[in-house]
């Protein structure tokens, strides 16, 4: 099934900075993480930089490099603006960061017309910056964006994913994979510079020396990708407050407690218990920061809710002069019903809340369980296969 993809160079950089720079600037690393620069602009990409690159060799090749701190709230706020267009022309859209986003195709052609129309039209809502493509997986459909002139959206065929990849090099798998982002400059030091050396390597090799890290990256630059896991849509929920003046401690701690007392009181919530936050705050040091939480049980207790958010201000790296507090998802109206039942259906409904907690924090696949096929078989492939954890039977 055709996958779209629609990204805007540099959005989070371009965010973050306010306007284009004419000097080398990439991204700096956010706190705590790997120590690798973001998206980088057209000079730095000039002298060799790019994202994913570690700091150290970013700046050998590019001495006057500017690393600009990150603005994930500010880019995320603009983003999400884009994101509720492409919902209005009925795209079933994911995106899990802001500047790129992908929507199945086939649904919209009986309202815009062909592939070339649906991108056409997503042209419009996005903005005269954007790049199109569509493709038979999300990775693909992705690096085919990335190659695209600015005036055309290019259709990889059924079929042609694997030979329309094998050219490019292993540094786009950079952030395509969860805890992965040092993988490219792994697999450049041991001389697999493009994706169709990594598609030709076996298998077993590679899950060998790299794990299953390196099976993911494998399987992408194969063009095998799994389904798209759209979004819900949902009502704008959220609750701000203004600092009078650059807050941290304690005084962070009481405004995020009136936060979740404006957000539980807010009349768009209309009884629905809450499932997934996103914290966010403006830094008094410039940039913003966002975090987004998933609860272990749907709810409106408040004080819970504060145990949960209030770790989370730990990682603030600066004093904040707004905080920002937004329902992501929501549960249904109306509290639990207590009912007497015995501690086996207790502990069944106990679980399957859990795993509808950790869908929603982590996405469909985040829960899966074993399913054994062929225990006696010599290939240790198909003695188990893994399935969907099914929620009603937990």
């Amino acid at each position: 099934m055709p996958v779209a993809c629609a990204i805007i160079p540099r959005f989070q950089l371009l965010a973050a900075i306010g306007e284009p720079s004419s000097m080398p600037a990439a991204l700096a690393p956010e706190p705590g993480a790997a120590q690798l620069v973001g998206e980088v602009s057209g000079p730095a990409e000039q002298l060799g930089v790019r994202p994913g690159m570690r700091v150290g060799e970013a700046l050998s090749r590019s001495p006057e490099l500017v690393l600009v701190p990150p603005d994930p709230e500010r880019a995320g706020r603009c983003w999400e603006i884009v994101l509720w267009r492409l919902e209005g022309i009925g795209a079933e859209i994911e995106s899990e960061r802001a500047g790129e986003v992908f929507f199945e195709v086939a649904g919209l052609r009986g309202l815009w017309g062909g592939t070339g129309e649906v991108l056409a039209r997503a042209r419009g809502e996005v903005g005269a910056p954007a790049r199109l493509a569509a493709a038979p997986g999300r990775f693909c459909a992705y690096t085919a964006a990335r190659e695209a002139q600015d005036d055309l959206s290019p259709v990889v065929s059924e079929g042609s994913a694997r030979r329309f990849l094998a050219p490019l090099p292993v540094s786009l798998l950079h952030g395509r994979l969860e805890d992965g982002d040092d993988l490219p400059n792994e697999l450049e030091r041991l001389g697999i510079d493009t994706l169709g050396r990594l598609a030709g390597l076996p298998r077993d090799a590679v899950a060998d020396r790299l794990g299953n890290l390196g099976l993911a990256a494998l399987r992408l630059a194969r063009g095998e990708d799994e389904p798209l896991r759209p979004r819900r849509t949902w009502e704008a929920l959220g609750v701000e407050l203004e600092l009078p003046e650059a807050a941290s401690g304690q005084q962070l701690e009481r405004a995020l407690e009136l936060l979740i007392g404006r957000l539980l009181a807010h009349r768009g919530r209309r009884g629905r218990a809450l499932r997934a936050l996103r914290l966010s705050a403006r830094l008094a040091a410039g940039g913003g920061w966002r975090r987004k939480v998933a609860l272990r049980r749907a709810g409106t207790e408040r004080d819970r809710i504060a145990a949960v958010l209030l770790p989370q201000l730990a990682l603030l790296p600066a004093p904040a002069t707004t905080l920002r507090l937004e329902a992501v998802e929501l549960g249904v109206a109306g509290g639990e019903q207590l009912a007497l039942s015995a501690p086996k259906e207790q502990r069944r409904r106990r679980i399957s809340e859990a795993v509808r907690q950790a869908r929603a924090a982590g996405g469909s696949e985040a829960v899966l369980r074993v399913l054994e096929v062929d225990p006696d078989s010599r290939v240790p492939e198909r003695r188990d296969v893994l399935m969907p954890f099914p929620e009603e039977s937990a």
